[in-house]
This record gives C-alpha cells, sequence and structure tokens, in this order.
C-alpha cells in the first residue's frame, strides 16, 4: 500500500492516507515523501467529496469509520488490485502467481526488460537492485508486470487478488497449501487458481510448471464456462544446466554456457517460467542470458548476506514447508562439502497452526543442524492455541531439532556454532523479534574472520 502511495504521489496525484500503526521503512518513505499521516488513527472527519477514490487495505476492517463515511457520501472505493486493474486496463498485463517463486519470476522479468530498456510498469513484492520502488504505474509504458497474489482483495472483497487483473499472459509457479486462515481445506485452496484462471482475459497465454502435479492436474481439468475462451497453454520443467565448484550453469544446445548467480532447482524452474514469459514479449534467447546471468534474486530469497572464505549467510522468506525444503535442497546441492545449518522462525498464522503445523513433516532434512523458533507471544496475538516445543519438533520430524522460543538464546545458540565450512541460513517472513539478520550475520562472519570462532559445533 504504501508503494502504490509512492507511485501515485511520483506521477502528481495528491496522495493521503491513514492507518493504526505504521512500521519501518514504510513509515521513513512516506515521511520523505511528505505523506505520513501527522497521527496514527482513524478520522472520517477527513474523509470529504472532493476525494477520487478511497484504496482499502487489508489491514482495515468492514467497520472502519473512514470506510463508512466514504460509503455515505459515494465515493468510490477500490481494493488494491481493483485499482491496480483500473491503472493498467489498456496496457499488457502479465500476471505471476503462483504459492511459492512468483516474486522472483516477476524480479527476473523486471531485471531483463529494464537490462534491455524497455519501458513497464510492475508490482512486485520485494526490493529489487535498480528499482527504486516495488510500485510503478504510468502513462507511457504498455505493459504491465504484476505479481499475482492468491490472498484475499480486502475486508469487504473476499475474492483472491490476482483475479482482479485479468490477465493476458499469465504463469503460474506451483500449488502448495498456504493461508489456512483463509482457505481451511486445500479443495478451497486450489479453487483459488482455477478462479484464476476463469479471470483470465480472452484470448490468453498461460505458462506453467509442468512439474508440478497439483497444478498441472488443475490446469488439464479446466473447462472455461464460454465456448469461445482461448488459452495457450505452455507447460515448461527443468533447464538443462551443471552445477560446478559452487556454480550453477545454463547449457544450451549450441554447447553456450551460462554462469548463473542463482542456484538450485526451485530458481532453475522460475527462470525458465521467465524465460517463457519474455519470448511471449518478443525477447528471443540470447537477450535473456545476456541479461539473466547479472540477476542477484529478489530481496530476502536466498539471498547472501555476509561471507568470510567458505563461510556464508543467507537470508529467506522461506516460511512455507515447500519454500523451506525447496530452499535448503537448494543450497545443500549447490554446495554439498559445507555443512548446511538452517534457523527458521514460526511467524505465520498458518505456520502456528495446530492443524496446518504437519505440513512442515520433512522439510528440514537437508539441513545438517535445524533450529525452530517461535514467540508464544505472536500465537496470542493471532489468537491461536499455545503451541508446545515437543509438538513443533513431532511435526518437523526431527528428533535432533532444536526448538526455543526466546531470540536472545537463538544468537547465543548461534554464536556457540562452529560456523567454518558451513552455509547458515535465516528463513522466516518475520524478524526473529528484533534480531538485526544483516548486522548480525556481519558480525558472524566477522568472528570467523578474526579466528576466533567457538571451537564446538
Amino acid at each position: 500500500m504504501h508503494s502504490l502511495a509512492l507511485a501515485l504521489k511520483n506521477n502528481g496525484v495528491e496522495v493521503t492516507g491513514s492507518d493504526d500503526e505504521i512500521f519501518e521503512p514504510s513509515k521513513s518513505r512516506l515521511a520523505h515523501a511528505g505523506i505520513l499521516p501527522d497521527s496514527m488513527g482513524w478520522y472520517p472527519e477527513r474523509i470529504h467529496k472532493k476525494l477520487d477514490a478511497i484504496i482499502l487495505g487489508m489491514h482495515a476492517r468492514a467497520d472502519n469509520p473512514e470506510l463508512i463515511r466514504a460509503n455515505e457520501l459515494g465515493i468510490p472505493v477500490y481494493s488494491y488490485p481493483e485499482y491496480i486493474y483500473h491503472l493498467s486496463h489498456n496496457k499488457r498485463r502479465v500476471v505471476i502467481g503462483g504459492s511459492h517463486g512468483k516474486t522472483t519470476c516477476t524480479s527476473m522479468i523486471m531485471h531483463v526488460l529494464q537490462f534491455h530498456g524497455y519501458d513497464f510498469d510492475y508490482l512486485v513484492g520485494a526490493s529489487l537492485e535498480g528499482f527504486s520502488n516495488s510500485v510503478r504505474v504510468s502513462n507511457s509504458a504498455p505493459i504491465m508486470i504484476i505479481e499475482g497474489d492468491e490472498y484475499l482483495s480486502s475486508p469487504i472483497d473476499r475474492r483472491p487478488k490476482f483475479i482482479h487483473y485479468k490477465a493476458q499472459l499469465a504463469l503460474l509457479t506451483g500449488i502448495a497449501w498456504d493461508h489456512v486462515n483463509v482457505f481451511p481445506t486445500f479443495d478451497s485452496y486450489k479453487q483459488t487458481f482455477t478462479d484464476f484462471l476463469s479471470s483470465l482475459d480472452n484470448p490468453s497465454v498461460l505458462v506453467y510448471c509442468g512439474e508440478d502435479r497439483v497444478l498441472k492436474e488443475l490446469i488439464e481439468d479446466f473447462e472455461p464456462k464460454d465456448e469461445t475462451f482461448r488459452i495457450k497453454k505452455i507447460a515448461y520443467s527443468l533447464p538443462s544446466h551443471r552445477v560446478a565448484n559452487g556454480k550453477t550453469e545454463l547449457l544450451e544446445e549450441n554447447g553456450l554456457q551460462t554462469s548463473l548467480q542463482i542456484f538450485g532447482n526451485h530458481n532453475l524452474l522460475n527462470l525458465e517460467g521467465a524465460w517463457l514469459i519474455l519470448k511471449e514479449l518478443g525477447l528471443n534467447r540470447n537477450q535473456f542470458l545476456q541479461a539473466i546471468s547479472s540477476f542477484k534474486g529478489a530481496s530476502k530469497r536466498l539471498e547472501l548476506v555476509a561471507q568470510s572464505g567458505s563461510s556464508t549467510v543467507y537470508l529467506d522468506f522461506a516460511h512455507a514447508p515447500s519454500k523451506i525444503k525447496a530452499s535448503l535442497d537448494a543450497l545443500k546441492h549447490q554446495f554439498p562439502g559445507r555443512k548446511l545449518i538452517a534457523i527458521m522462525e514460526l511467524h505465520t498464522f498458518s505456520s502456528l497452526n495446530v492443524g496446518f503445523i504437519q505440513e512442515y513433516f520433512g522439510s528440514m532434512v537437508a539441513a545438517d543442524l535445524a533450529l525452530v523458533y517461535f514467540n508464544p507471544h505472536t500465537l496470542e496475538h493471532k489468537k491461536l492455541p499455545p503451541l508446545s516445543m515437543e509438538a513443533v519438533k513431532n511435526a518437523f520430524g526431527r528428533d535432533d531439532l532444536v526448538v526455543m522460543n526466546n531470540s536472545d538464546q537463538v544468537k547465543e545458540y548461534v554464536l556457540s556454532l562452529n560456523l567454518n565450512h558451513s552455509n547458515l541460513v535465516f528463513m522466516s517472513s518475520g524478524n526473529f523479534d528484533g534480531i538485526d539478520i544483516r548486522k548480525f550475520s556481519q558480525e558472524l562472519m566477522g568472528i570467523i574472520s578474526d579466528g576466533s570462532i567457538n571451537s564446538g559445533l
């Protein structure tokens, strides 16, 4: 929401906003742009007839006093995705969806287009090198690249966000159950992707991962309600590649080898999906390879945050079972000779749900040492029943799993480890209750450089 506000302000639109709490970095960025609310809270008296529109975020409630006032005055109210469509309805809309990898795919496409000087608008869910904001909307760009989220659109629109975009060119990466607070069963979750297929523009192009069994079956079983509906379907699979000396290379039929800065089968599948989208946009293979070799990844997506010799620390947004497994498998395959240490935080509603946590079984098997952290106060905040450490250990299926519920103890534990010739990865959609992972990681690698690392495991 704050990124959209900044994008609109940059376009000369008069923007105001409200919230009951604003966190960093949003707070500083809004203040710098001169649009940070002067006080927190909801003020219906600030809603007036001269407003062109209200954009309603998911954090507001249906009984929000400002929303009630807007409805009384007849001011148009948009959900976030509805407004994005409003801004892009006359552009070619490229929508990237799926339970995992959509931010990376979106970032890859944006990186390649920018590398070759294309004019395009975008919406992406992470910071990306070379882009000052995560949203761009303009009058000039003929296309818009949109990361499509399957979560609810707004408190008064319970439909998934990505159906509002009416994609003309779509990419689906895979389906793995998530958002259990909204989709209590896997079938209800899958239905959102069927709804997405129904929302595609006519005609449209659909690129999808053919190696995802659930997604493949869903697409094969999909029957449009309109007999005139036309979808060009393109399935993709793992591209030809090799891993040597800690580097991954794409292998072309003509013998060309392209060294990549990303790694892991999950990322290679993302890369193949991104390539097929770019191909549909008119780019050729040489243009793609030239640009993708410099792609470093999106923020917090297996992001290398510190390194010392053969020891590294990564920060990963992975929090769902499939994402955790994919990231750990990637690190183990890329660096088979290094010890792999995984520190994961249970932070989302789904991950802390007693009924869902069993989905994590076997997800951390690739790690030589695995630790799972959760804060009991987070459970209280989300109004979930208590979760015992034993229940967490049983859910993950590792007798040697270390479970903690105090973030200071996590730091102490990590500081006690021998990190020589190791890959350490912090995995969370949160921040381990205030740990500055980047600063802490630099400290850890500094200890190794100084030669003063603890000699125990």
